[in-house]
């Protein structure tokens, strides 16, 4: 009976006026940036951290989790009415959602990207209040030898589900590590590569770091590829799906709702891998798999309900563990880190107020993304017609105010330029930079654990050996980067990746 104890806090805090304003402040944004093709939650959250700063630790979480779910709900809507993800997510809905549209079914197509979103967004909160609590009291028992094997697994897991090359998402991870030790030593207060810059003297801005690869880097990638938007439908009619289509729409966001919220938990996983895992097994086992492509409503019903599913569980390690598992979950501990939080299993039990607040949030917030999907259609279609030229030079504007304001320091808005220009080179290089953020993130936590486990021995290595839990995830970390760096499977991960 605890459980409903705890949703009752939950209701309490989350059903507030404030509360409410700033969840569906959120889900409206993230609906806004999902709708419009070039934007996505990574780099709206990365320029909204500096305003988190005034708000109440539960409400600046609230509106950012809003935007994260709320995004995977918008991205939906371009990719079926003109064929243009407005989240990476949405990749695979484009593909028979748009086709959906030529024939005359976009309200359709509509209709089962926003149920199949609720559907698995209302089962992956009841996941998160539920498996949750009992994942951070079992992290309270880990020593820092299991924090160190656990984040250890943590990144190789980001690597091995990482698009493209293994090697380069090694690269990329071992970059963020290095970026992220800049500044001074946590035991000596040792300057350490600041490079005689007293600027660099408590390390690099995570916020500068976050806008500029995920955000101007972004906005130059969209420059240089932007894209005819040509809507397909003015006015969306024939929203009610008939018997046939709930009975075809059934089977996929169900096996799309348990697969997203399994792959959500892994790190390098969330919303997109779920959203490809599962078109991929919906055509496999389809009875009609000759409709792939050609607008079939099972591909659209699974990607939706596995997106919106890996989104909400993402969360389940980052609150109970401390530990990110995509660049949004990244933000989030930044988010934390900034309102005095430290990351970890304590926030289940320290910060309840907060905790379960947030797993109430994400029922509301889905709730609110229903209404505003459906009848607000036209004016998110009207949205698409905004050009991308005059949508540009607001973001930049907004992104150098919102780095500045963070510390009032204009090396700050420097760094976020240099780290824009390493974004888009990395894009252009095939690079994600995902794993990079990961890095930056645990690269900190992961030395901090590691010196306090060899003190701890007397400098002795084998304590990560000799105890069960730490040996055993080291292990699986080991076997699962032979695994990848094998020549048959990283042959056939690329070209799963590349399809």
């Amino acid at each position: 009976m605890e459980i409903f104890d705890n949703l009752a806090l939950g209701f309490s805090v989350a059903v507030t006026f404030q509360n409410i304003f700033y969840c569906f402040i959120g889900v409206l944004l993230g609906t806004l940036i999902g709708v419009l093709p070039g934007l996505g939650p990574v780099p709206t959250i990365a320029m909204l951290l500096p305003i988190t700063f005034g708000l109440p630790p539960v409400s600046a979480l609230i509106m950012l989790a809003g935007i994260y779910y709320g995004a995977q709900y918008g991205g939906s809507t371009t990719a079926i009415l003109i064929n243009l993800p407005g989240e990476s997510s949405s990749v695979v809905t484009a593909i028979d959602g748009y086709q959906m549209a030529r024939k005359g079914r976009a309200g359709a197509a509509l209709a089962t990207a926003a149920l199949g979103s609720f559907f698995a967004g209302t089962v992956a909160t009841f996941l998160l209040a539920v498996f949750a609590p009992p994942l951070a009291d079992l992290a309270l028992k880990f020593g820092p030898p299991e924090y160190f094997a656990l984040m250890v697994l943590g990144l190789v897991a980001s690597v091995a589900l990482a698009s493209g090359s293994v090697f380069k998402a090694l690269a990329m991870v071992v970059l963020g590590i290095l970026l992220g030790l800049s500044g001074q030593d946590v035991y000596t207060g040792t300057p350490r590569f600041t490079f005689d810059m007293l600027e660099l003297a408590d390390g690099i801005e995570f916020v500068a770091l976050a806008m500029g690869v995920f955000g101007i880097g972004e906005i130059v990638r969209n420059l240089e590829d932007e894209h005819e938007r040509t809507v397909m439908v003015r006015k969306v009619g024939g929203l009610l799906l008939s018997k046939d289509d709930i009975k075809r729409i059934v089977g996929p966001i169900l096996r799309g709702t348990f697969l997203g919220s399994f792959l959500g938990i892994l790190p390098g996983g969330g919303a997109v891998l779920s959203s490809f895992a599962a078109y991929s097994i919906e055509k496999r086992i389809s009875k009609r798999p000759q409709e792939f492509g050609k607008g079939a409503i099972e591909a659209v019903a699974a990607p939706e309900s596995a997106n919106n599913a890996g989104a909400q569980t993402s969360f389940i390690p980052m609150l109970t563990l401390g530990i990110p598992s995509n660049p949004v979950m990244a933000l989030m501990i930044g988010a934390l880190i900034i309102q005095g939080i430290v990351p970890g299993p304590n926030v289940v039990n320290e910060q309840p107020n907060l905790f379960w607040g947030i797993v109430v949030s994400m029922w509301l917030g889905n709730f609110m993304l229903v209404v505003l999907n459906l009848p607000l259609i036209g004016i998110w279609v009207r949205l698409l017609t905004v050009p991308y030229h005059i949508l540009f030079p607001l973001i930049v504007g907004f992104c150098c105010i919102g780095v500045y304001s963070v510390n009032n320091n204009a090396i700050d808005v420097f760094a976020m330029a240099l780290f824009g220009i390493v974004g888009y080179v990395l894009v252009k290089l095939d690079c994600e930079p995902a794993p990079l953020l990961l890095g930056f993130i645990i690269g900190p936590m992961l030395e901090e654990y590691l010196r306090r486990a060899m003190l701890i021995s007397r400098g002795d290595p084998t304590v990560f050996f000799t105890r069960p839990i730490s040996a055993t995830m080291l292990l699986l970390a080991i076997v699962a980067l032979v695994v990848v760096l094998m020549p048959s499977v990283r042959k056939k991960r690329e070209e799963a990746f590349k399809e």
